[in-house]
């Protein structure tokens, strides 16, 4: 390649004597960028969702390649976020695709050193027993004066940021359901 074909084939160059003056197009692209395409490009499909890491809702695309997450995007027709997502949103891909991610529910005994797999179905029930003997166990009918209290000091709630709106009034619900009287967010501590 001589001297000459090196400098047309600069982008600069491109730029400067081509019709391209900004470099938004065809002045900007070398041989190797023209064989690049978008991750989004090759999906098979497009999924809406809602980004999990915090209660804003903001609306993302998930572009699925061969059943498996490509990219994820931010959801230009999201009234929440308008395509846009933060650093953690943006890299949420991570969250699903993660060769660490745990795919089945660990559980410790008490005192235990080792992890054990259970079932979703089994750790449900474990966890279904130990609300109800809780509750059974904690419920104040009435105070010292006889006031009617209704209520159990014995479970109380902590709710994280990765919960929406929605999830969030299901589960004051349940929890005031339940007679639990110390129900709270981290968003707000």
């Amino acid at each position: 390649m001589g001297i000459r074909q090196w400098v047309e084939g600069w982008p600069v160059y491109r730029q400067l004597t081509g019709a391209d003056r900004l470099g938004l197009g065809a002045a900007a692209q070398s041989e190797r960028s023209r064989q690049w395409h978008a991750r989004t490009e090759d999906a098979d499909d497009v999924v809406r969702s809602v980004c999990p890491y915090c209660a804003v809702g903001c609306g993302q695309r998930v572009y699925v390649k061969d059943g498996a997450v490509s990219q994820i995007e931010g959801d230009p027709d999201s009234p929440i976020s308008r395509g846009r997502l933060c650093p953690k949103g943006a890299a949420s891909k991570q969250l699903v695709t993660s060769p660490s991610r745990v795919h089945n529910v660990l559980y410790r005994r008490p005192y235990g050193t080792e992890w054990e797999s259970l079932s979703l179905d089994a750790a449900m029930d474990m966890i279904a027993d130990r609300v109800i003997a809780t509750r059974r166990e904690t419920w104040e009918d009435t105070d010292e004066n006889g006031v009617r209290l209704n209520r159990t000091e014995g479970i109380a709630s902590l709710g994280g940021a990765t919960l929406d709106n929605e999830e969030n009034y299901l589960m004051k619900k349940l929890y005031t359901a339940l007679g639990a009287v110390q129900i709270e967010n981290q968003a707000r501590i």
